[in-house]
């Protein structure tokens, strides 16, 4: 089972108590956006085997929004931070960047 770690009450929740939000660090379009931006905003998300970062909910707990960096495959997580960032913080860079040599957070910005 998959357990996130809560970045604002610091509660240890296992998946039942949170609510997975979809993909993080998505640009969102405001009223001026194309056509094209506004499609891929709605519909092109990645879905890699490997590190992902996801928006997740603490619904059964604080009730905040917060990201994870995690390991698809394997379910292994490297951290969690506010969801306020626009990237992760660099500890959790290089505790990713230690378990995946290779990795870069450029294929993903």
């Amino acid at each position: 089972m998959l357990t996130l770690n809560c970045p604002y009450c610091g509660k240890d929740a296992d998946e039942t108590d949170l609510h997975g939000e979809g993909e993080a660090h998505l640009k969102r379009h405001g009223p001026g956006s194309s056509d094209d931006e506004f499609h891929d905003y709605l519909f092109q998300r990645q879905n890699p085997k490997g590190v992902h970062f996801e928006r997740w909910r603490h619904i059964y707990g604080c009730g905040k929004f917060f990201h994870a960096a995690r390991c698809t495959a394997t379910l292994q997580v490297f951290g969690t931070y506010s969801a306020q960032t626009l990237e992760p913080p660099q500890a959790i860079k290089d505790t990713i960047t230690a378990a995946r040599p290779g990795w870069s957070w450029g294929d993903f910005s």
